[in-house]
């Protein structure tokens, strides 16, 4: 008998969810040889092609290159700041965010943890890193080396890829560190249901939109619509329009490029229920390639599925530090794929000029 268990979303990227325990089936030897058929096939594909999870497919390597390690950030952060040079990678379904940097500088915390690092800037919900690897994988110009967390249903949380100029002798010392009793080659994970729908109170709109109104940080926006039972895709298509104005799903890839030509320095934010990535920057190489649009810089990839994308939103948050925009899009189940925001930092504030671009990013009929 499955039994179902709440999960509390961590961020703006998930909403709950209920979710039930599913057995793998599919025996890990069968998936070693799948795999190997496939060596240049991302683990993400060949996972989906088999249909098993991400983390069913890596836990059946244990012992045959992959090792079962400790999950929670507590444990893995200190000890990934001696690989130094590395590359962090946060995905959801959408939209993949890869960042070099070393990481420094971590926050625990029981609901939230931070790594407030030069290039590295994280945001994790220990809850949800359930599963994960010390990973060495054999490609043609030598091995991969990668820490790789999981959620409960298998999902990738976060990855850390080892680099040419990372510390090498620190592997196997932080592997060490973090390696579990248990090496089991089976993994059973959590079934992965559908997205909450946007949601909607009309009783309570003009509540919302007196309460939007008089907000001082944005961090009280969730707990506003969460209050009012709403959720912020179905807050924002009630809003007042001089805070939320909906924009064709074009405008992403219009931003994108006015922010490389204009040299604007943004934030942009891609995550998952475990995990948000954040690149503070610029936009410098813009690289389409089918549905894809890549930025391509030397310390900063996104890779982002254009066709993925359903709504676009031109949101404004009042604050006591003056007005805060964002740019968010969403797919078609109401999921976020991502955000970007003008960089509010003392002496690279792009606030304005952001906005500037933002508003002139034609809008869709009321």
């Amino acid at each position: 008998m499955m039994i179902a268990k709440r999960i509390a979303p961590p961020s703006q990227f998930r909403h709950w969810t209920w979710r039930y325990a599913v057995d793998q089936t599919l025996d890990p030897s069968e998936i070693r040889a799948r795999r190997a058929e496939a060596p240049k096939l991302r683990d993400r594909d060949i996972a989906e092609n088999l249909g098993v999870s991400e983390a069913q497919l890596v836990a059946a390597h244990c012992g045959h290159g992959a090792t079962r390690i400790a999950a929670h950030p507590d444990r893995i952060m200190p000890l990934v700041e001696h690989l130094g040079e590395v590359m962090a990678l946060t995905r959801n379904t959408s939209c993949v965010h890869e960042t070099i940097g070393a990481y420094s500088n971590y926050h625990p915390g029981e609901h939230a943890a931070m790594v407030l690092a030069e290039q590295i800037d994280l945001r994790m919900f220990p809850s949800h890193w359930r599963h994960a690897f010390c990973v060495e994988h054999e490609v043609e110009d030598g091995v991969r080396r990668s820490i790789q967390v999981f959620d409960a249903a298998g999902d990738a949380v976060h990855k850390i890829f080892l680099r040419d100029r990372s510390t090498e002798k620190a592997w196997d010392r932080v592997r060490a560190a973090l390696t579990l009793e248990d090496q089991s080659e089976w993994q059973s994970v959590e079934q992965r249901l559908p997205v909450e729908r946007p949601k909607t109170a009309p009783d309570k709109v003009e509540i919302l939109r007196k309460e939007w109104s008089r907000m001082t940080d944005t961090h009280q926006f969730l707990r506003l619509v969460s209050k009012l039972k709403m959720n912020r895709l179905g807050a924002y298509r009630v809003a007042e329009r001089r805070y939320a104005r909906q924009l064709g799903t074009d405008a992403v890839d219009a931003l994108l490029h006015r922010l490389r030509d204009s040299g604007t320095e943004v934030m942009v934010f891609v995550g998952n229920r475990g995990c948000i990535q954040i690149h503070s920057g610029p936009i410098k190489t813009l690289r389409t390639m089918g549905p894809w649009q890549n930025v391509m810089d030397p310390d900063f990839n996104l890779h982002l599925r254009l066709d993925h994308i359903a709504e676009v939103w031109d949101i404004d948050k009042p604050t006591q530090r003056g007005m805060v925009t964002s740019l968010e899009a969403f797919d078609a189940e109401g999921a976020m794929i991502l955000q970007i925001f003008g960089v509010p930092k003392e002496g690279k504030d792009s606030r304005e000029a952001f906005r500037a671009i933002v508003r002139d990013l034609e809008g869709v009929a009321a």
